[in-house]
């Protein structure tokens, strides 16, 4: 059974910083490409970026470069998202996403071609 599991979220300061991580399990790790989307109340959702493999490999969607860093550690079948500078636009839930790579090759970091979804951890910026 697949399963991506997201934790780290919570209540954070604006400009203060947060790490999300994400568990996986049920499929090959090393074969995957593993991403994150959010979703903010009331709006669309919104990817942040994916990453290939260790040794680099990764897509950051323009507004999100500069600001977040995606990591990924294939011993412990993990995926990690650090955040910096957080403001109240960041607000949202944020999910896990796993591609087998050989699909990932043809539509890239698209949400509508993820294999799998975790179940989101809410992040909340406010004061």
């Amino acid at each position: 059974q697949v399963q991506l599991v997201e934790s780290g979220g919570g209540l954070v300061q604006p400009g203060g910083s947060l790490n999300l991580s994400c568990a996986a399990s049920g499929f090959i790790f090393d074969r995957y490409v593993l991403g994150w989307f959010r979703q903010a109340p009331g709006k669309e959702r919104e990817g942040l970026g994916c990453i290939a493999d260790s040794y680099g490999g990764t897509y950051y969607f323009d507004s999100m470069k500069g600001r977040f860093i995606i990591s990924r550690d294939n011993a412990k079948n993990t995926v990690l998202l650090q955040m910096n500078g957080l403001n109240s636009d960041d607000t949202a839930v944020y999910y896990c996403v796993a591609d087998h790579f050989a699909e990932y090759r043809h539509h890239g970091c698209n949400a509508n071609a993820m294999d799998y979804w975790g179940k989101g951890t809410l992040v909340t910026v406010s004061a």
